[in-house]
Parts: C-alpha cells; structure tokens; sequence
C-alpha cells in the first residue's frame, strides 16, 4: 500500500513535467522563463482544440535552401497528430549574395490544419522582434520573438476553433512597430522642414520683398 502511495505521489509530480517537456522539442536559444510561458499555451491549446503545438528553437546553421520539411522528420517520433510545428532558425542562411540570416517555418501534420491560422501573421510576430532596432540582445530579441510568434499560432488555431485561450499574448508588435515608422517618418519631415525647406522658403519669400 505504502509503495503504491508513493509511486502515485510520484508519478503526479513528474507528470506535468513530462506533458510540458513535450511542447518543445529543441532548444537552443529559450531561457527557462520563456519555455515555461510556450509550454503553457501549449498546454491549454492541446486541453481546448486537440491540437497540439510544438517548437524547435535551433542555432544550427542551415545552408540556403535547406529543406525545413525534411528536417522536421527526424522529430516525428516525439509529435503526436495532429498538430503544426514552429520552426525557428536565427542562424539559417537566407541567400548566398548577403550575410542575412534567421528563418521561420511552419509545418502542419495535415494541409487541412493550414486554414486554421495565417502565416504571415506567425511569422511576422517573430521577425517584426527580431529585426527591432533597440537595446535589447540578439538573446532576449529570440526568446521574446519565439513567444509572441508561437502565441499568434496558438491564437489562430484557437479563433479558427472557436474558443479562447487566457495564456497567450497579444500581439501589439505590427503596430509598434507601425507606430514607430510614423513617429520617425514625421521627425523626418519636421527635420527636412527645418533645416532645408523653411530656411529655403524664407529665402525666397525675403528676396521678393
């Protein structure tokens, strides 16, 4: 009797390290905090839509052209169906002709679960951090780009599903990042105003008179 307490008691403290280990299936970039948060909206995804969510955060350096597809067979064993993997690989060569890097996948167990979110949208939450000019680090950029771009997965798939999910973030970035375009777009006219086109318009208004 007393054993089996035990391994009961056990097995319900490793259990719920076990179900959030499983959420991510490589990680090279994710400090513990940012884990713990992906590993969460993992969960109530899975508890909410029956599907699932996974995460490979990679500093491997592929090549150009290098077939996400195919590299995300090898973790097959570890995903249960159905469900939609997020790739991302900060190190991955974009072409040959620059030195860019860093590229986002998206790969679904069905062509049926690709309706259920936008690409565009997942992909942009993590590059529109990513790419950020500012003082965070490359580190803290990769780990906060991963968590916002797996929470706009998990939020598709959860409105496509019909449901809501009270772990994942809401993705204010595009418009940051809108908001910053137009802040500096206008400091640049006002500075173009001050420095070339008034001084240029008083001197023709002056030299009328």
């Amino acid at each position: 009797m007393f054993k089996a307490q035990v391994r009961a008691t056990l097995l319900a403290l490793v259990l719920p390290l076990l179900l959030n280990a499983t959420h991510i299936l490589k990680d090279d970039i994710l400090k513990i905090e940012a884990s713990q948060r992906i590993n969460e909206m993992g969960d109530e995804l899975f508890s909410k839509t029956g599907i699932n969510g996974y995460v490979i955060a990679t500093n491997e350096h592929f090549p150009v052209g290098f077939n996400l597809v195919e590299y995300s067979k090898k973790y097959e064993a570890q995903m249960s169906k159905p469900y939609v993997l997020f790739i991302f690989a900060p190190q991955a060569r974009i072409t040959d002709q620059t030195e860019t890097k860093g590229r986002v996948g998206l790969i679904p167990s069905s062509d049926d679960l690709r309706s259920l979110y936008d690409y565009d949208d997942v992909r942009d939450a993590a590059v529109d951090i990513v790419s950020t000019k500012d003082s965070n680090s490359d580190e803290d950029k990769h780990n906060i780009g991963v968590i916002q771009a797996f929470s706009e997965l998990a939020e598709g798939i959860a409105q496509s599903k019909g449901v809501k999910l009270a772990t994942t973030i809401p993705n204010e970035t595009r418009y940051m990042v809108w908001g910053l375009s137009v802040f500096v777009y206008i400091g640049s006219l006002f500075v173009l105003w001050i420095f070339a086109i008034r001084p240029l318009y008083m001197r023709i208004k002056n030299g009328k008179k």
